[in-house]
């Protein structure tokens, strides 16, 4: 049996997008065991995923004494690999390269002064390659050894049954009525640069609930429950918008979006989990962005608008501040996109 180890630390949706390394080993390697090193906050996500044999996960504890990570490193890596993938190529990360001198592929990103523990490293690929491309390239060396590898860039995740149905039982009793329409909506972000005005965002629910006579869900996390609070009070309270689901985990997050019927509004990492889920989604991605770093090719269920949709001329755009090129991307639009997704996609 082929050993894999994956590191990949940061935030939840970067560890999204990058388990499309998991996914693509265990195609290749379809009786490999494959561990997912990750942070504590986003592990519960990964695991009974086919494509995921272990999620390890490193505590806040372990990340702030660095005695206690480096055991737990040395711990996770006697097991032997085989190959290890170090996808952050951080310091930090590299100790687990450090441990497993014996796995035949130790591969990370090359970095100046930093992989001296790699057997292979991976210069960065242009911007030609979206995100999941770009991680997919670490695999070359292995397919360069003779492996025939799989560089299947869809990525994906599932969410168990009983824990969709939980969701739904609670959605139900929140006034939930799965004989319309629920669409989620991301209304904030932990990043305030992404966070598309709040007054136009307003004028894309109405037109949404207006066409649709839909229901729409504001989740968020504990520090964002205020600002959904006083969103749907901006919005009249309005019945049909629902602030009364909790979700407690971003693993219970995955069930609520699984019993959507749609994801739309602000770009981050619920969007890449509404995409893991495969639940058709249209977001705003902020002027500093590139959609298509972060969007996969050809999948048409999941699209967005940025400011370099509008076609602004260069002269124009080089006077204009970011506030500014945000509010160009007007409601109207945004909800012809959200139209467009629900009628191909979505509409019952």
């Amino acid at each position: 049996m082929t050993k894999i180890l994956v590191v990949r630390f940061k935030q939840i949706g970067d560890a999204i997008l990058s388990s499309v390394i998991c996914s693509a080993l265990k195609e290749t390697y379809p009786d490999s065991q494959i561990d997912f090193v990750l942070y504590d906050y986003a592990a519960p996500l990964f695991e009974n995923q086919p494509h995921i044999d272990n999620v390890i996960s490193i505590s806040k504890e372990e990340r702030k004494n660095i005695f206690k990570y480096i055991k737990k490193a040395w711990d996770v890596t006697r097991t032997k690999y085989d190959i290890v993938i170090d996808i952050m190529s951080t310091p930090k990360s590299e100790v687990f390269t450090l441990f497993s001198r014996g796995a035949k592929f130790r591969i990370g990103r090359e970095k100046k002064h930093r992989g001296y523990t790699y057997t292979h490293s991976i210069p960065e690929p242009s911007d030609e390659f979206d995100k999941r491309e770009k991680f997919l390239e670490m695999l070359r060396p292995l397919e360069k050894s003779g492996v025939k590898i799989s560089f299947n860039s869809n990525y994906y995740l599932k969410i168990e049954n009983r824990e969709k149905e939980e969701l739904r039982d609670r959605m139900e009793r929140a006034g939930v009525d799965f004989k319309k329409m629920v669409f989620a909506f991301a209304i904030n972000s932990r990043r305030p640069e992404k966070v598309y005005p709040v007054d136009l965002m307003e004028e894309v629910i109405k037109m949404t609930l207006n066409k649709y006579n839909c229901q729409i869900i504001f989740y968020y996390s504990p520090e964002e429950e205020a600002f959904a609070k006083d969103f749907h009070k901006r919005m009249g309270e309005d019945s049909r918008i629902f602030t009364n689901i909790k979700t407690k985990s971003i693993r219970e997050l995955g069930a609520l979006l699984s019993n959507c019927d749609g994801f739309f509004g602000n770009e981050g990492g619920p969007r890449h989990l509404a995409e893991a889920l495969d639940i058709p989604s249209f977001t705003i991605f902020n002027p500093g962005s590139n959609k298509h770093q972060w969007l996969t090719k050809n999948r048409d269920r999941h699209r967005a608008i940025e400011f370099n949709d509008l076609g602004i001329e260069k002269s124009k755009e080089e006077t204009m501040t970011f506030e500014e090129k945000y509010r160009a991307i007007t409601p109207d639009k945004v909800f012809k996109g959200i139209e467009e997704t629900i009628e191909k996609y979505v509409k019952k």
